[in-house]
């Protein structure tokens, strides 16, 4: 297996091919699947449909001298290979299986810990899949120790930067095939059939099975909360749904990367905190889809334009986070707050506030969290203020081109 890291360099260029345009996209998690992939006997590409897992897989295949095997779950003809899944996998046990959509068969995973345990080598599987560990219980029950899970994004800023401008970016979301469309209205209709495939068939598929207009009111219902806090009991009351219903939903729509819910940091026990968690869409395309949005005119004069881009700036900023940096929003019951906190083994190392405005300006409350969390540097991200400049010894205005330089500069990004 040695000869699969052998052959492929950090610098892997992955193919994504559409109809008027051949796309050369690098991604940036690669040399650390690479890594994973050569301590461990499997790894597990995780994230919603259509964001390149599976172009991924197959470049790494395309590139690995020896023998190896693409089976796809969602196959009648693959499936039919796995009539007898440890025969078949052990008797490969010197390829390289890549197995797709591997939450259509959830009791592989057993059987993948008796076939790794027969021959404990490194570089053996590779899973993709549409759902999160929690989802994929079984997994995490019968694979520890021998499974590293890397969750994929759809494409974020400096993945595409040489393609699209940023504003394109944030309009259309980071789906391939949204992106890279001919023109708005086309990724506006590749965006709205995505909805309705998610919610039809993709949510069924993994166990929710609601009636498809329940679930896109609550689609909808979460677009006009994009960026503020979750409250529950409002959910509850106005789709006349059970409460613990209501929290059951949005589990899924977060387990299967639809959803995020930003939790707030608790660190300062001497202050009244807000203890709900925010909730944002994960793809900001796919936000806009949902509130009408089809144009770069149209998300200008929109009421929740500010609420979009601090979504989309931190969905950037957490695709591009190394392992072990965890994120947070920071928010006292006295309106003392901060966007985003980014913290280090439990201690915040970086603040984000987000701000719609080449312009801003600094606030006691910003001043006010960055004492709260250990007097930490905070970046105010505006969309394209021309140069960085302080306004105060902690703060550091910045946009968001520059905004990556300074995430690598504090030592919290892949690079």
């Amino acid at each position: 297996m040695q000869e699969l890291f052998a052959l492929i360099t950090v610098n892997l260029e992955i193919k994504v091919n559409f109809v008027a345009m051949d796309t050369i996209v690098q991604r940036l998690l690669l040399e650390y699947a690479f890594k994973r992939l050569n301590q461990l006997p499997c790894i597990a590409l995780l994230g919603s449909r259509q964001i390149g897992k599976t172009t991924l897989s197959k470049q790494i295949q395309d590139q690995h001298r020896g023998e190896s095997i693409y089976l796809d779950l969602e196959s009648p003809e693959d499936l039919n290979k796995l009539t007898q899944p440890e025969l078949y996998l052990n008797a490969r046990s010197n390829q390289l299986i890549i197995l797709d959509e591997i939450q259509r068969m959830p009791e592989l995973f057993p059987i993948l810990r008796s076939v790794i345990d027969k021959k404990r080598d490194n570089g053996r599987f590779i899973l993709l899949g549409s759902a999160s560990p929690e989802l994929l219980s079984q997994s995490t029950e019968t694979l520890a120790g021998r499974i590293a899970y890397i969750e994929m994004h759809p494409f974020v800023y400096p993945e595409i930067k040489q393609f699209q401008s940023f504003q394109k970016l944030w309009l259309r979301g980071g789906y391939p095939n949204m992106l890279f469309a001919n023109d708005d209205k086309e990724s506006f209709a590749n965006r709205m059939d995505f909805i309705k495939n998610y919610l039809e068939v993709e949510l069924p598929s993994l166990g929710l099975r609601n009636s498809p207009i329940t679930m896109r009111n609550l689609l909808r219902m979460i677009a006009h909360t994009h960026g503020g806090l979750l409250n529950y009991s409002d959910f509850s009351r106005s789709m006349g749904l059970d409460i613990n219903t209501v929290k059951r939903y949005i589990d899924f729509l977060e387990q299967s990367y639809l959803i995020r819910r930003l939790q707030p940091f608790y660190a300062n026990v001497s202050k009244r905190l807000v203890r709900s968690p925010k909730i944002y869409y994960r793809d900001s395309g796919l936000f806009h889809a949902l509130s009408s949005i089809e144009s770069l005119e149209d998300l200008e004069s929109h009421i929740q334009k500010g609420n979009s881009w601090e979504g989309f700036v931190i969905e950037n900023i957490m695709a591009c986070l190394k392992t072990g940096v965890e994120t947070y929003f920071y928010r006292t019951q006295d309106g003392t707050e901060l966007d985003l906190v980014l913290t280090k083994g439990g201690k915040p190392v970086l603040g984000c506030e987000i701000k719609y405005s080449n312009t801003p300006k600094i606030t006691k409350g910003l001043t006010i969290s960055s004492n709260d969390l250990g007097n930490i540097p905070i970046l105010v991200i505006t969309p394209s203020s021309p140069e960085d400049y302080h306004l105060s010894e902690r703060v550091l205005v910045t946009d968001f081109h520059r905004m990556f330089q300074h995430l690598e500069n504090h030592k919290l990004t892949f690079a």
